[in-house]
This record gives C-alpha cells, structure tokens and sequence, in this order.
C-alpha cells in the first residue's frame, strides 16, 4: 500500500460515518472499500493489542497497591487514576474501532451483492456468489470476536473506577484492604478479557488473509 493511500486511509478513519459520498470519493482517487475494510480491521485489531497490554499494566499497579508498605498514598492514587484514565480511553478506541468497521462492512456487502446482479455469466454469478457468503460468514465470526472481547471492559473498568474513587476519598488502610478484597476478581476478569482479545486478535488476521486473496 502506497503511503498517499495510508494518508488517505488514515483521514477514513477520523471522519464520521457518513459514508456512502465518502467511500465514492475515494474509490475515484484508487482506494476501494475491501482496501477500506481491510485497513480498519488491522486498526482495530492493533488497538485491540494495545489495550491487552494497557489492562496488564493497569492490573499491575493495582496488584502493586496491594502491597503497600508506607509512603505517599496521593501519588499512588495519581498513578492508578492514569492506569484507569488511559484504560478508558482504550476502551472507546475499542468501540469506535468496531463501528466504523460495522459502517464500511455494510457498504461494502450492499455493493458487493448489487453487482452479483449485474453478471451475464451463471457461473461467475455462483462463484461471486459463493464467495460473498463465504466472507460474510467470516465477518460476522470477527465482529462476533471483536464485540464478546469489547463487552468484558466495562465491567472491569467499573471495578477500576470505584476503586480508585475509594483510594481518592479515602487515602489509608482502608481503601488498600477493600482493594485487597476486590483484587482476585480483578484478576480473573482482566485474564478473560485478554484471552477475548487475542481471540478476536486472531480472527481479524484470518479475515484479512481472506480479503487479501
């Protein structure tokens, strides 16, 4: 992919969904919407990694907390509030990503099986046919993926933010024990989150094998 079209992809990505005049004008400068699709899923399945690891590192600070042995609680907390901050903000990376996937995917099937009509040819009609199917299957098996991993942030980042509000309003003992109380079931809701991920992490690289056949 050349990089005018990586700008241009880029821009795609940052605009609203208005979408049909959108695809068109950048269907006239080369750039097709299986291009557009494709490009969307390595986004979100990047993000998708990045926010693996920034859910890590957030539980890390939070297993750390536990621990704690004396020292200046307000800094703590100011660290655990940017682990829940910057978890956040993946968070919505991560929904967005998954809408204007969902946005070019349905434009592109909508083309896709309006030109299935118009071939004179039977068998190229089937084979088309056959393989629209075939990757719709595959695409619903990835916003499927993509939507389970992305409907396990919340709850965990519920549990983040109601600790760190505990932390700020309390700032002693106390907020560390009820921490210590909550930590096992952080642990094991941010392990299911990650293995979600790397599910749809590897769903996204096996649609974009199939697209670029």
């Amino acid at each position: 992919m050349n990089h005018i079209k990586i700008i241009f992809l880029s821009l795609a990505f940052s605009l609203s969904a208005c979408s049909s005049m959108y695809y068109s004008g950048l269907e006239k400068i080369g750039i097709p919407k299986r291009e557009v699709m494709v490009y969307r899923v390595e986004k979100a399945r990047d993000t998708q990694e990045e926010t693996k690891e920034q859910f890590k590192s957030a539980l890390e600070q939070f297993t750390a907390l536990t621990g704690f042995q004396g020292g200046d609680l307000e800094t703590t907390y100011n660290k655990l509030n940017g682990e829940y901050e910057a978890s956040a903000g993946k968070a919505e990376e991560v929904r967005q990503r998954i809408r204007d996937i969902e946005d070019v995917s349905e434009a592109l099937f909508s083309e896709w099986e309006n030109e299935i009509t118009q071939y004179s040819s039977a068998s190229l009609k089937r084979s088309s046919q056959t393989k629209l199917k075939e990757t719709k299957i595959q695409y619903r098996q990835l916003i499927t993926a993509m939507k389970s991993a992305e409907s396990k942030i919340q709850p965990i980042l519920t549990v983040f933010k109601d600790q760190v509000m505990f932390l700020k309003h309390n700032l002693n003992a106390q907020a560390i024990a009820s921490l210590k109380t909550e930590l096992g079931s952080i642990k094991s809701d941010v392990s299911n989150l990650i293995a979600a991920m790397e599910k749809s992490i590897n769903e996204a690289n096996a649609f974009i094998k199939t697209m670029e056949k």
